[in-house]
């Protein structure tokens, strides 16, 4: 079969529509999993999908040996934000991960390791590479050295195939500091991902790359005797994500490759960054426009789109217990404009459009516009429940002026629209 093909049959078993995550029950309901015996170990051992390059995740495991500031910072989805963990904050994968790697090199001086995770439920690449200078890098205050990214079960509805993905991973490849990066590969009760079409992009960049499929779907089918160590019960809260237990074990998974990498001479300085894309890279420079900063970028008519948006989807990042605001600065329609459209002009050559998606029959279709053509039709009921939308408004080779306008469909003008921001390639 061919790679496309593949890509097609696997990606036809994603979700077109993901839940809240929000919503997931909770439970302390642990399972009898014996993290110590051999079974275990093999299971874990078998999630080492590639060491990569190991320069750069060396130096970083050096840095922290020596009791130097390191950060450790975690992009994805709703796995990545902790859905499934009780309680979220300190029993998903991305914190257990972190405290692990502190407690491995970091000796007595564990307050020199920062977490930062920025999972979003719901999300894409496509969304992650527009937010990513503001929530992983925090708007240039953060340098991290090491970035783990975690879409292989986000990307199914990806618009671009892989080069936002494959954009967001040259952007954290390129910064100054040459942070290491990690590519996780997470699963689905189904037990469908996007290994297959991601990982050559680590392959490409000789990147560390960790599947957690890799190392449990076999085992699910085994029994006992033959090696079973957790069936899908108990690693899996829902069809989507993971136990406490099934986040332990992603956590182990990272903690492989920590190990490996520590044990290991060091290899040549790696070139990953100068490489052409395997994909592409056309969204690598991307850069967000909000309420915030937009009159500086565009010029902007609000229109009816004047009011801001409060209720909004919120993630516990970092190692917090309480929600961050996701998009505050933001456009939104009224019941009451008496205006019923949004106008922007800006020299770009590509432009995603993020809107808000809504459970409240308030809430109404937009149609948009780019230079007087209709390009899309933005239904805030496509998942209906509070959660960000990424759309690819259009991706050209050259910039060039746009005239972008959001136009309230006919008999929707009494509706709720909420525009959260852009992304755009100057």
């Amino acid at each position: 079969m061919s790679n496309s093909a593949q890509d097609s049959m696997n990606e036809a078993k994603g979700p077109t529509a993901p839940r809240d995550p929000s919503q997931v029950p909770s439970s302390l309901d642990e399972p009898a999993i014996d993290f110590e015996s051999q079974a275990y170990r093999n299971m874990i051992d078998k999630s080492l999908l590639s060491k990569g390059n190991n320069y750069r995740l060396k130096k970083a495991i050096e840095k922290a040996k020596r009791g130097e500031p390191v950060t450790v910072a975690f992009i994805g989805g709703s796995i990545t934000h902790g859905a499934g963990a009780v309680p979220l904050h300190l029993n998903c994968y991305a914190y257990r991960s972190y405290d692990l790697f502190k407690r491995m090199f970091a000796g007595e001086d564990e307050s020199s390791v920062r977490l930062i995770k920025a999972g979003v439920g719901g999300t894409p690449s496509e969304l992650g590479i527009v937010r990513y200078e503001r929530d992983v890098l925090r708007d240039g205050a953060a340098e991290p050295d090491i970035v783990i990214i975690e879409f292989a079960v986000n990307d199914a509805d990806d618009e671009t195939k892989g080069n936002c993905y494959e954009s967001l991973v040259l952007k954290a490849l390129g910064a100054e500091n040459k942070p290491a990066v990690i590519l996780l590969f997470s699963v689905f009760e189904s037990d469908w991902n996007l290994q297959d079409r991601l990982a050559p992009v680590g392959w490409h960049y000789e990147l560390p790359m960790v599947s957690v499929k890799d190392a449990v779907v076999d085992q699910f089918q085994w029994t006992k005797e033959q090696g079973n160590v957790i069936s899908k019960k108990d690693f899996f809260y829902d069809i989507y994500h993971p136990t406490n237990a099934g986040h332990q074990i992603m956590s182990d998974c990272l903690g492989k490759l920590f190990e490996e990498v520590d044990r290991s001479l060091p290899d040549i300085e790696d070139d990953a960054s100068g490489k052409p894309p395997l994909i592409g890279n056309d969204f690598v420079d991307i850069k967000l426009l909000d309420r915030l900063n937009g009159d500086h970028i565009a010029v902007i008519d609000e229109g009816g789109f004047q009011e801001v948006d409060t209720d909004l989807q919120k993630a516990e990042m970092d190692d917090h217990s309480f929600g961050t605001i996701l998009f505050p600065n933001n456009w939104m329609h009224t019941s009451t404009s008496d205006k019923h459209y949004f106008k922007m002009t800006l020299r770009s050559k590509r432009l995603i459009m993020v809107f808000k998606d809504s459970g409240n029959e308030d809430f109404g279709t937009a149609s948009i516009w780019v230079n007087g053509k209709r390009v899309r039709t933005a239904d805030p009921h496509k998942v209906n429940w509070t959660h960000c939308n990424a759309i690819l408004l259009y991706n050209e080779q050259e910039t060039d002026e746009h005239t972008i306008e959001i136009r309230m469909e006919e008999r929707q003008e009494n509706k709720r629209f909420t525009i959260l921001g852009f992304g755009y390639v100057s």
